[in-house]
Formats: structure tokens, C-alpha cells, sequence
């Protein structure tokens, strides 16, 4: 019914309205993607036939968005690090280049915390991303101007990764949709910083939507022949999952209660998918998720199957320049010299003092191993988990930095290596998105992909910001 050169104009003059407010788009391409849409406008004067399009091209003329952290051709690729600012993109990140040859026309790449490690989206390249909700709050992290850009309807489809829950706090606190893959079947190539050592099996790329069916659609392109891993045909039986529900994760000192609002919609999906699809959830209380953090933060520094050292976070935030002392970059940062964020420097601070609890460490890796057979043995092939996506709805600018470990409830999971889909439901009292996490045994995305699609339809998925 539309041309797709009206289709991409329509999404260029939307970031062009709103993006002075929410600072998402932190480099664009207008040009060449509105070239790409006459492109496509022409492909489809020949035609060709609506089957064999959609078969070559199943994202035909469909804009997307890229975290600024992957490689896009043209594109700036600093991860908000000072040092890489003059750092462009000569080459496409592998999900990239899929989504491109699927016809995707990306518009720009978005804004991450400085190195992805931190979920408020702030760094010295680009400044602060604010959420289109409410501008006094935090889009999340890393890949927030993801989060931040679908949210405020600039995009389809975003291109996300995910080391402790980068893709889901952005999904969350922005009411959209996001989908952590079971590790190992989307290539992360092409994103700085990548993933070294035992944190290639932490690391995940996956897709950010508005709409739940499109999850699933761009997560068969990012996997390529890596989607055979998954049983993405299989026809799944609502009625036949076997739910399990846990409200919280036990009562960790370094983490705050979940809200009353966030437990109440979780207490709704349990109401609504026992009274519609006549099935029992079961509550479960699993001790070991009350160390989440601690779990997460030990089996992130722990040593791979070959004894090799994990990346450190300092070596990283020197990008092949200068070793960076963190105590030192606090003395610069308190008199405002430092190049780098205050959340950056407290994370190399924080790996030090991890560096001193070897057999602490060691206990803790063991309960990780340990935890993941058990969340494997109660999930089955036929299990879903619903899980809080984080404690607190969308906090405001700065506070994360007093509250910096509730990432944990999301950052459990990159460490199990199961499939988590964030899944939005609807707004709370404030004006902010409410939702929760899908987790299912290691590959059946297939079951979380589903039960979002279900109940997207019965609390109505994605809201318009703005929209009263």
C-alpha cells in the first residue's frame, strides 16, 4: 500500500523530531538509506513475485537501527570510549550484514555505555540517552539507544548484544520487546568489545522489536545456519508448558526488593495463564539466585577450559593505548580531567578487589554450575520460568550508581546460558513500562517466543510514549 521510500521517510522525519529529546541516534545514514529504499522500490516494480521475494528477502525495505558497538559500514564504532572516537566502521558485524542481504535499510547506529558495561547509556562521545517515557530516566544499558529508539517508534528492529542483560533492561525500561538467544547460536563478530575467553559463552547478540511476532523473524536471519540449533518450527502448545514462577530472587543484600507495581503485573500473568489456558503455575523458590551477582561476577572473571585469564575490563578501557589505573582516573574524574565515566572506573576499582577472593571465586563458579543443572533439570523441554526483569521500574539519571548491582536479575541468566525474552506489559502508575522475563532451558527459544507473542495479545505489548 506504501512505497519503501515513504516507509524510511516516514522513520527519518520521526528520529528527526524526536531524537533532540531522547539523544538515541548518535549517527545516522538518511542518505544512503533512502537510496537503498528507491532500490527496493525498484526490485519491486519487476515483479518478481511476492513468494521469491520473501523468501530472498524476508526483511525487505524494513528499517533498522544498530548499537553503535557493532560494526556498520561508514558508521562510527567507539563503544563510547574518548579514545576511539575517529574509530569508523570499514566492514559490517556479521548479524549486519545478514540483516542487510535480508533487505534491511538501517538508519544509524545508537547509543551504549561506554565499553557495554553499565546500564545507564551515558558516556563521554555522546552524552546521555533519555527515555521517551520520561526524559528524567534511564533508557538502560548497554544497548539503550536500542531500547530508547524502538520505543519512540524511530525504528522496526534493533540490533542488540547482551553480557549481563543489555538487551532485556532496555526491552524493560523501555516497553519493548527484547530476545537473549541460547548462547552460541548468533555470531557476536564484529562488536567491540567482543567477548574473550570464557565470556564468549556469556555474551549474547540478539534482536530488540516493538512486536513480539517479529522476534522471531530476525532471529532466523541474525542465526543464519546457526537457527537449525533451534527449534523454531516446532508448533508449541501453549496448554502443555509447564509455567514456574518466582517473584523474587531470594533477598540479595546487594540488590533492591523488586516494586510492588512490577510484582503485582507479574501476579496478573500468573492470574491471566492459569484462568485462560486452565494450567497450574507453579511457584518455585530457588536458594542460589539470591547470589546472582556474586555468581555472575565470579564466573565473568574465572579462567576458560584452556586456563586463559579473562579480558580485563582496565585493558579495554585503554583500547591498546595506555595501561588505565582506576584510582587514578577517580582522583581525575573527582576534578572533573577524567576521559572516562564514573560507573567505568568503578568497575575496574571493583575487578581489582575481585582479583583477591581466588577460592571465594572458585565456590562461587561451582554454585553457578551447579545452578544451571538444576534450572536445566526444572525446566525441561517443556518449561517457562517468569522471572522480574529488574527490581525497580526505569530509575532516574545517576541513581543506578547507588544501586549498581540490580542488573543481577538479569545477568543470572547470560552466566546459564538459557533464552530469556523480555516481555512488556503495559504501563504502570507512572507512566512507565512494566514487564518480565521468559526463560526456558537451553535451546527452546522456541517456548519464550511464543508465550510472548500470547501475551502481547492479552496486555497489549508496546504503548506509544505519550499516548494517554
Amino acid at each position: 500500500q506504501v512505497t519503501c521510500i515513504e516507509v524510511v521517510e516516514a522513520y527519518v522525519e520521526r528520529i528527526r523530531e524526536v531524537n533532540p529529546l531522547i539523544n538515541a541516534v548518535v549517527k545516522d545514514r538518511f542518505e544512503e538509506a533512502l537510496q537503498e529504499a528507491r532500490q527496493v522500490d525498484k526490485l519491486l516494480s519487476e515483479g518478481l513475485g511476492d513468494d521469491y521475494l520473501e523468501e530472498k528477502f524476508p526483511l525487505l525495505g524494513v528499517p533498522v537501527t544498530v548499537k553503535e558497538a557493532f560494526s556498520l559500514h561508514g558508521m562510527p564504532n567507539t563503544s563510547g570510549l574518548v579514545n576511539r572516537r575517529n574509530v569508523i566502521a570499514t566492514s559490517d558485524a556479521t548479524v549486519v550484514s545478514r540483516l542487510k542481504q535480508a533487505g534491511a535499510i538501517p538508519l544509524g547506529v545508537t547509543n551504549c555505555s561506554e565499553l557495554c558495561m553499565w546500564y545507564e547509556s551515558s558516556n563521554r562521545v555522546y552524552g546521555r540517552t533519555n527515555n521517551p517515557y520520561d526524559l528524567q530516566r534511564i533508557v538502560g544499558g548497554s544497548s539503550g539507544g536500542e531500547g530508547g529508539v524502538l520505543a519512540a517508534a524511530c525504528s522496526v528492529i534493533g540490533v542488540g548484544s547482551d553480557i549481563g542483560g543489555s538487551i532485556r533492561m532496555p526491552a524493560f525500561f523501555n516497553g519493548v520487546f527484547g530476545h537473549k538467544p541460547t548462547t552460541g547460536v548468533v555470531p557476536n563478530d564484529g562488536q567491540f568489545p567482543n567477548a574473550h575467553g570464557v565470556r564468549t559463552s556469556y555474551l549474547c547478540t540478539g534482536p530488540m522489536c516493538r512486536y513480539a511476532e517479529d522476534l522471531e523473524l530476525v532471529l532466523r536471519v541474525m542465526a543464519g545456519p546457526g537457527v537449525s540449533k533451534l527449534k523454531l518450527n516446532e508448533k508449541v502448545s501453549l496448554e502443555k508448558i509447564k509455567f514456574h514462577c518466582m517473584d523474587h530472587d531470594g533477598g540479595s543484600v546487594f540488590v533492591s526488593p523488586v516494586d510492588k507495581e512490577i510484582l503485582q503485573a507479574q501476579k496478573k500473568v500468573v492470574e491471566h495463564i492459569e484462568s485462560d489456558l486452565g494450567v497450574q503455575v507453579q511457584r518455585v523458590a530457588i536458594h542460589k539466585m539470591k547470589y546472582s551477582f556474586q555468581i555472575w561476577s565470579a564466573m565473568m572473571s574465572s579462567k576458560d577450559s584452556n586456563g586463559q585469564e579473562a579480558q580485563r575490563f582496565t585493558d579495554l578501557l585503554g583500547d591498546h593505548g595506555k595501561p588505565v589505573w582506576p584510582l587514578w582516573e577517580l582522583m581525575k574524574w573527582l576534578v572533573g580531567m577524567s576521559s572516562h565515566t564514573l560507573p567505568a572506573i568503578a568497575l575496574g576499582l571493583t575487578e581489582k578487589l575481585m582479583k583477591l577472593n581466588q577460592s571465594g571465586n572458585a565456590k562461587l563458579v561451582s554454585m553457578g554450575k551447579s545452578l544451571q543443572e538444576e534450572m536445566e533439570a526444572l525446566l525441561g523441554q517443556d518449561g517457562v520460568l517468569l522471572y522480574p526483569s529488574h527490581p525497580t521500574i526505569a530509575p532516574k539519571h545517576h541513581s543506578p550508581i547507588c544501586m549498581p548491582f540490580n542488573f543481577a536479575y538479569t545477568a543470572i541468566f547470560n552466566v546459564l546460558g538459557l533464552p530469556v525474552t523480555q516481555c512488556p506489559l503495559g504501563l504502570g502508575s507512572e507512566g512507565l513500562p512494566l514487564g518480565i522475563q521468559l526463560v526456558a532451558a537451553a535451546y527452546n527459544d522456541h517456548l519464550t517466543l511464543a508465550v510472548a507473542r500470547y501475551l502481547e495479545q492479552a496486555f497489549g505489548g508496546w504503548v506509544l510514549p505519550g499516548k494517554v
